[in-house]
């Protein structure tokens, strides 16, 4: 749980504010897994903050969704190719993805029982990057940007 904090807050994706009058909060909760190697052993064990997107309302808390999905026949058509041309396929993931997008909305979220700042008691979290379990989370990590010449580029 300290390690998924703390890479929350490396990326700087919120920040502690009061909550504004009128404005609607979204609440958090943990997700656990176990992670196992191939011969069944335990790996590692995963916590991830998650937002209750459930609660989110389109036009108030998120514009636009999205789902990266990749079709079954371009993943065919794609390892055929790499099989008939000898290209070596590899598989990564990246471990914070939907973290790294820019949100545009205007989204709270509250503080869990379990990481409440003395300091910040009646404050919420303000996101300024996307969150796992937003709505429009895969949507900000796909959006189209500039590069430094003013030039869109797509992520």
């Amino acid at each position: 749980m300290i390690e998924e904090i703390q890479s929350i807050e490396k990326n700087q994706t919120w920040e502690l504010v009061d909550l504004l009058e009128g404005k609607n909060v979204i609440g958090l909760k943990w997700i656990f897994k176990t992670k196992f190697n191939a011969d069944g052993s335990v790996k590692r064990h995963k916590a991830r903050r998650v937002a209750k997107g459930y609660s989110q309302q389109q036009g108030i808390n998120f514009d636009e969704t999205f789902s990266p999905v990749a079709r079954f026949e371009t993943v065919r058509t794609t390892l055929a190719l790499a099989a008939q041309l000898g290209w070596h396929v590899y598989q990564f993931d990246v471990k914070s993805a939907f973290l790294n997008g820019d949100l545009q909305e205007e989204v709270y979220v509250c503080q869990l029982e379990d990481f409440i700042f003395s300091e910040g008691k009646s404050k919420v979290y303000r996101l300024k990057k996307a969150l796992y379990g937003l709505k429009q989370a895969p949507w900000t990590w796909l959006e189209v940007r500039q590069d430094s010449n003013g030039k869109e580029i797509c992520d």
